[in-house]
């Protein structure tokens, strides 16, 4: 051989140098061991930390739902409660128009207690509901003692139907108005 000739053998790359690699690293055992317990870790504390959101997420709704249902029994035992006191003292109101004797329990002891479930229902309700309680129990109030002329005495029907549209409203029932 020529000189030459060695000379092109010897500086020749080899073929599998001129072609692009396609070889894959491999990882040894704890590297990757370790790699794979890294990613378990995050991916458990990930975890971990989606299912305490959602927990304390469910929790508040549940307890904001539990307030809102103590809130309305709360009202509701109130408005039943003036109503109670309304209806004692428009039965003795009934029974006076109609001229019949009125019960034993002295009238002074019905305005108190007509006043003081008003009072409640003040506390417990929205100003609507309230305002409609304190007109309703004024004018029962009027009709009891028969302060005004009749002809001027408001129609407590009128404001027990106003009371009754509030309280049903307080209630949140979400059904349509009661015509008269």
């Amino acid at each position: 051989m020529t000189l030459e000739l060695e000379q092109r053998l010897v500086f020749k790359k080899p073929a599998v140098a001129q072609q692009p690699s396609t070889r894959l690293y491999v990882m040894d055992g704890v590297t990757g061991g370790t790699v794979l317990a890294l990613i378990g870790v995050l991916l458990g504390t990930a975890g971990t930390f989606v299912g305490q959101y959602l927990a304390t997420r469910v929790e508040v709704q549940r307890d904001r739902r539990q307030r809102t249902e103590a809130e309305r029994a709360e009202r509701k035992e109130a408005i039943l409660g003036f109503l109670a006191a309304a209806q004692r003292i428009e039965l003795i109101l009934d029974r006076r128009g109609l001229g019949l004797p009125t019960s034993e329990d002295p009238a002074d002891e019905k305005l108190h207690d007509l006043w003081l479930a008003k009072k409640a229902v003040e506390l417990t309700c929205a100003h609507e509901t309230a305002q409609a309680a304190h007109d309703y129990t004024k004018v029962l109030h009027t009709h009891m003692r028969n302060t005004v002329p009749s002809e001027q005495n408001p129609a407590k029907r009128e404001y027990r139907y106003a009371f009754m549209e509030a309280a049903r409203n307080a209630l949140e029932s979400g059904r349509p108005r009661i015509r008269r």
